[in-house]
């Protein structure tokens, strides 16, 4: 279904996504998953396919909308009018999470955040801000403006499992500038932050799997891990 809010004055929408075996009453699992810039929610679950693994392992789901006519995510620094216009994204998300668990059974321990390019900027945002909300967090093919993460003091040890492709050009895995002159972190260097945040070990626990590198850093600082 396609759900509406007004938040900070503006009207804001999601997509929700319950599962077929969702019972009212358990406490259940909430992801949040933001699209990329110029996207929506219908084409992030189109892409993400979390319907369908919602319905695997019974989650609920939701794909917020961002604001503006090329739809973006206030991430700080990124991306084009939300951050331009200062959007109060990471109120809109607290806003967000209230709605959803007075509408449903939302277990207010495991709510988590993925976001994809755009929205991945935003979900480290949300990292840094948010928290005392979110459990843990999922970006997916973007780093940090490297002001944002200079600024970024997240009140916990932050679970995150970054996923990032090498031969990414549109969000190189070296980093880069962005059309306003904002430099990108590089992935060793946004990987690296949170580690040293979360007091993980120095070296992570390589899994190599076909053309997939898989490292974990654990265990860290209060029971989190960093992958």
């Amino acid at each position: 279904t396609t759900r509406s809010l007004v938040h900070d004055g503006i009207e804001r929408t999601y997509l929700l996504h319950i599962p077929p075996g969702y019972d009212a009453t358990r406490p259940t699992p909430l992801v949040l998953a933001f699209h990329g810039f110029e996207l929506d929610g219908g084409e992030m679950a189109r892409i993400s396919g979390l319907n369908e693994q919602a319905d695997l392992s019974g989650f609920i789901v939701a794909y917020p909308n961002g604001t503006g006519a090329k739809s973006s995510w206030n991430g700080g620094h990124c991306c084009g009018e939300a951050a331009k216009n200062n959007v109060d994204d990471v109120g809109f998300v607290r806003t967000l999470i209230d709605e959803l668990s007075a509408l449903t059974s939302v277990d207010p321990a495991r709510v988590y955040a993925t976001g994809f390019s755009n929205g991945a900027i935003f979900v480290y945002r949300l990292a840094c801000e948010a928290s005392d909300r979110i459990a843990a967090f999922a970006p997916v093919s973007a780093t940090p403006v490297r002001e944002d993460q200079q600024v970024c003091q997240p009140s916990r040890s932050v679970p995150l499992i970054y996923f990032h492709g090498t031969a990414d050009r549109l969000n190189p895995y070296q980093g880069g500038t962005t059309g306003a002159g904002f430099e990108y972190v590089t992935v060793p260097e946004a990987i690296q932050f949170w580690t040293g945040g979360n007091a993980c070990p120095a070296s992570p626990q390589s899994v190599p799997s076909g053309n997939i590198q898989h490292d974990v850093y654990a265990p860290c600082a209060q029971g989190a891990a960093v992958e």
